[in-house]
This record gives structure tokens, C-alpha cells and sequence, in this order.
């Protein structure tokens, strides 16, 4: 459990409470399973109005200053595991239930204004709303009377008044840890270390340390996707090298196979024999020219005779 004090109508908190702006932390796949644990009075529809609708309603006499506190946030919480394990068994409702009792029960039912349960992000907790209206001795009132100073009037101890120190007073703030850890003692939460010098940090200085811690973790994320897309062109190019490296083998391979080939078909008697064959076919052709040649003449010769004995015929009839 943590409680602080919030400055004037606290709207940057309403925001992430109610998403109206989403947070980077959250997840959008389980928003819908965020819900509203108060009933807000009629004509009221968030938590900001639910706010203002309990300080003019309760009858306060004395002007609220514009940077009054006006709210104090609680927030309700276990560690993830205790959290997850009270979900998966079914119990979340009860716990629900139980931590609205307890926030009644000890800063007044219409003081409870909002409580609102997030599942959207990694632990389960309830962001609850407390408006501090008191009555009662102002504090000061009374450590001024126990000093002697003179008081000049008497103010009446039932008036209602806004004071968020008198709800955080250092003994009450025990009395809160104290009472809450019985509370949740049956659901297996412990309370922290009495006395502890340990200090809480702020709602908003929490979110703000989150947000940069997920804004590094997406910066190592991209770095990662960076040197991974770099790897990947590394490995095609040495794939497309060996690859390469294949194929020349192969040819090789190839050459060197057919050269055998070769060199045994040579040595062969098919190949001699076909030699042979190939220089018988080289001299037949060297010997045809002549030979046709030769026919040629002699056949000019035989066309020429009868011309010739034409022309004698011709000469003796004259």
C-alpha cells in the first residue's frame, strides 16, 4: 500500500487512471478488463468530478485554495506473484472487496470517492481515490494550546474541514499499514518492514522511471533488430559465395569427367578404326575431282562431233 497527496484536481493522475491517455506499460488487449469498484453519485461520470462533487458537498465553511490538496491516492498492491496466483485461483474479487471495506471503514464511506482496478499491466492493483475531508481539532490548534500561546477564538471542533496532513500524519500512516496488512493477511500478503528507512518514491516519478526503462528496453530492441537484419545479409552473401564456390567445383568436375572420357575414347579401337575410315573417305574425295574433270572433257568432246559433221553435210551440197 502507498498513499500520496495530490496537487489540486489532479487531472495528469485522472488521465492514467481512467486511459484516457494510454500508458506504454499497459496493454491494450486487456484494458476492457479495467473497471470502476465506486459507484459514482448521480450526474457524476469520472473521477475528477467525483472529486469536486464531494468537496462542495460536504459542507466545508472555509474557502479550498486553489492548490489545496484535494485528493490522496492509495494505491493497492501485492508482489506479481502473490498478485497472478490470486487471479488464476479466482480470489481477485474478494480482495476487491475487502480492500473497499478497509479504505471505508478507515477514511469514511463518502470519502471513497474512485477505486479503480488496472489488469492491463503486469501486476494487478487498484488505484483508489480519497478526498480527506476531516472534523475535529486542527493540529495546529492544538499544539499551539499545549505551548500557552492564547487562542482568540474558539472554533467549533465538528466543523468539517479539507486537511490532507491531519489524514497522513506520521502515527496514522502506521495505523494504515498495520490495519490494511490484517486485512489482506488471508489472501497471503505481508506487510513491509516496520520502521523501515526505506522511502517511497511518487506515483508519477514511478511511471516516469517505467517509461524509461521500457523507452531503453525498446532502443536495445531496435539495436538488436538492427544487428540481426545485418547478420541476415551477411549470411545470404556467404551462401551466395559458397553457392558460387559449388558451382565452379561442379564445373570443373564436368571438365575433368569429359576430358576422361575423352582421353579413354581415344585410346579405344572404335576410334582407330574410325580413322581409318576418315582417311579412306579424305583420299576418295581428293581422287573425284580429276576423275569428273576428266568425264567433262570427253563428254565435250562427243557434243562437238556431230556439229562438225553438220557443217561438212552443208559445205558438199553446195
Amino acid at each position: 500500500m502507498h498513499l500520496e497527496k495530490a496537487k489540486g484536481a489532479d487531472g495528469a493522475m485522472s488521465t492514467h487512471i481512467e486511459r484516457t491517455v494510454h500508458p506504454k506499460n499497459a496493454d491494450r488487449k486487456r484494458t476492457h478488463l479495467n473497471r470502476e469498484l465506486v459507484q459514482f453519485p448521480e450526474g457524476v461520470r469520472n473521477r475528477t468530478q467525483a472529486i469536486a462533487h464531494r468537496i462542495e458537498t460536504a459542507g466545508i465553511k472555509r474557502k479550498v485554495g486553489t492548490n489545496q490538496v484535494k485528493a490522496i491516492r492509495v494505491l493497492l498492491t501485492g508482489s506479481n506473484k502473490d498478485m497472478k496466483q490470486m487471479e488464476t485461483d479466482g480470489r481477485l474479487d474478494g480482495w476487491c472487496n475487502d480492500n473497499l471495506k478497509w479504505l471505508r471503514e478507515t477514511y469514511g464511506e463518502r470519502n471513497l470517492v474512485s477505486a479503480v482496478l488496472h489488469m492491463d499491466e503486469k501486476t494487478p492493483h487498484i488505484h483508489a481515490t480519497i478526498v480527506p475531508i476531516v472534523t475535529g481539532e486542527r493540529r495546529k490548534a492544538r499544539k499551539e494550546e499545549q505551548n500557552g500561546k492564547k487562542k482568540y477564538r474558539k472554533k467549533n471542533t465538528q466543523d468539517v474541514r479539507l486537511c490532507a496532513d491531519d489524514v497522513m500524519a506520521r502515527h496514522k500512516l502506521k495505523h494504515y499499514q498495520d490495519t490494511y496488512a490484517q486485512a489482506m493477511s488471508k489472501y497471503g500478503l505481508q506487510r513491509g518492514i516496520d520502521g523501515s528507512l526505506a522511502k517511497h518514491i511518487s506515483t508519477m516519478q514511478y511511471y516516469k522511471e517505467l517509461v524509461e526503462q521500457q523507452d531503453s528496453l525498446q532502443e536495445n530492441i531496435e539495436t538488436l533488430l538492427g544487428l540481426e537484419e545485418e547478420a541476415q545479409k551477411k549470411l545470404k552473401k556467404v551462401k551466395g559465395e559458397i553457392n558460387v564456390q559449388k558451382m565452379k567445383g561442379a564445373a570443373v568436375n564436368a571438365t575433368t569427367a569429359i576430358a576422361d572420357g575423352v582421353s579413354s575414347l581415344l585410346g579405344g579401337s572404335k576410334v582407330k578404326r574410325l580413322e581409318a575410315e576418315n582417311e579412306n573417305l579424305r583420299q576418295d574425295i581428293a581422287y573425284r575431282p580429276d576423275r569428273t574433270q576428266k568425264e567433262e572433257v570427253g563428254k565435250t568432246g562427243e557434243e562437238e562431233l556431230p556439229q562438225e559433221a553438220e557443217r561438212c553435210s552443208t559445205a558438199v551440197s553446195q
